[in-house]
């Protein structure tokens, strides 16, 4: 009998060798990882068998290597989900001058469903060489397109060329734990840009950059943002939306939560004029403020950033409106703390302001800032200091009505994927993925024959 049992524990033994050994190493499809070797065709190859159903859906970029890529497309459908990339090692762009193929982007991932894209490594695009060249193509780092279902967590993303981190096209999207950080004279480098999707969740982000923290642009809905620390940078901002007579669409946003260091913008709206449509339901609230030029704008006149040389006022607009501004507290830069600069066309509509004081920086003596309103229609303002003219004010907390304060509630999260996560440290310190596979091995095999012992 006892015979029989030991024989049994060499067979788990054995089935757990080849459950656990199944994640692909990019080493295995000649990656070099020396940081100069290119070893783009390696990670195509490595891609190509994970998407085919190799691996059990699971791809490691191991740590202590760094990987030189020129620009890469990860295209579906793939026979696996949920697909898994861990990046513990670091991925470097190409400079400028020996870029090949597409400037659109670096690295692409588009038309795969269950995507998880995770880990502690770098990406760093190398942007320096680029920023200089502001009026011509530039990349942006990572781009995710048409992916539902999709995570992105605790990467470090460097010096982009153009924007770090861009989602287009997808649903069901949660973004957390990054660091992006490049100059804050570097151009266009926005942090994370989204783009026709929906039900977004971006939270516990540490972003500091040359442009927005987060830019919302038109075709998005239901998106959330939490947990941000914005600096430098221009923001968080709704837009830019309506360039070029664009009929935009942004609704049912909530950011709240965050706190903006010494940036150009806090809680930005920003549309060109001649352009249509509408941003709407939009909630700002649990907003920090540290010496913000601009802690609260709406601005409907944007012209790339000069708004003084739009002065089309009687063109079409996009419409904004249900706006709520609550739980603002710190200091602005400037003697404006709130500027609404609306359209007389489609001048903003039912803008509310609660529990906001902002004071200036460079006073030291509490002073308060002052607000400018222009073309607004219709709002409230309770406890709010800088106080408008164009809101009514009310100590009345029902004057608010149907105030979109629903905007803010999280919604509930949808069960995640079994990705069966790896475990960094094991990664960090052993032999890249096999250690980890033969760690998993003895400890399931000392639990079965524990377990055996006590019964013998």
């Amino acid at each position: 009998m006892q015979k029989k049992t030991w024989i049994l524990n060499i067979s788990v033994f054995i089935f757990q060798i080849f459950t656990y050994s199944k994640a692909l190493d990019i080493t295995q499809y000649g990656a070099v990882g020396d940081g100069v070797t290119d070893d783009s065709q390696a990670f195509l190859k490595a891609w190509e068998a994970v998407c085919s159903g190799a691996g059990d859906g699971q791809l490691i970029v191991p740590a202590g290597m760094t990987f030189m890529l020129q620009p890469l497309k990860f295209e579906g459908s793939c026979k696996s989900t949920p697909i898994v990339v861990q990046i513990l090692g670091n991925l470097i762009a190409s400079s400028r001058g020996r870029w090949k193929g597409s400037k659109d982007q670096w690295i692409l991932f588009s038309d795969i469903e269950g995507l998880v894209v995770e880990g502690n490594g770098e990406i760093n695009g190398q942007g320096s060489s680029w920023w200089e060249h502001k009026g011509s193509s530039r990349p942006t780092a990572l781009k995710f397109k048409s992916c539902n279902n999709l995570r992105v967590s605790g990467l470090t993303h460097v010096d982009s060329a153009m924007a770090h981190v861009h989602i287009n096209g997808c649903n069901d999207v949660t973004i957390s734990n990054l660091r992006i950080n490049a100059p804050e004279s570097s151009p266009n480098t926005d942090g994370i840009d989204i783009a026709v999707s929906s039900n977004v969740v971006i939270q516990d982000c540490i972003i500091a950059t040359g442009d927005d923290c987060i830019a919302i642009n038109s075709g998005t809905a239901n998106i959330r943002i939490s947990g941000i620390d914005c600096g430098p940078g221009h923001g968080i901002s709704i837009g830019s939306l309506g360039k070029d007579g664009e009929i935009a669409s942004v609704e049912d946003v909530c950011v709240q939560n965050c706190n903006f260091r010494g940036t150009m913008n806090g809680a930005r709206i920003k549309t060109w004029p001649g352009g249509s449509g509408y941003a709407r339901r939009i909630t700002f609230n649990g907003i920090t403020l540290d010496n913000v030029e601009n802690p609260i704008i709406i601005d409907q006149h944007y012209n790339s950033g000069d708004s003084d040389k739009s002065t089309d006022d009687k063109s079409s607009a996009v419409e904004v409106s249900k706006v709520v501004y609550s739980n603002f507290v710190g200091t602005s830069k400037s003697e404006y703390g709130v500027n609404f600069r609306c359209s007389e066309r489609a001048p903003c509509r039912e803008i509310f302001m609660k529990d906001v004081k902002i004071e200036t920086a460079s006073s030291g003596f509490g002073q308060v800032a002052q607000g400018q309103c222009l073309n607004v229609r219709g709002g409230v303002s309770t406890l709010a200091v800088p106080g408008l003219e164009c809101l009514a004010l009310s100590t009345d907390m029902l004057a608010w009505g149907e105030v979109p304060e629903q905007a803010c509630m999280l919604p509930q999260q949808s069960v995640q994927p079994n990705t069966r996560p790896l475990q960094d440290p094991l990664w960090v310190y052993g032999s890249r993925g096999k250690r980890l596979g033969v760690y998993n091995v003895v400890l399931t095999s000392l639990v079965s024959f524990g377990f055996t012992f006590v019964l013998g």
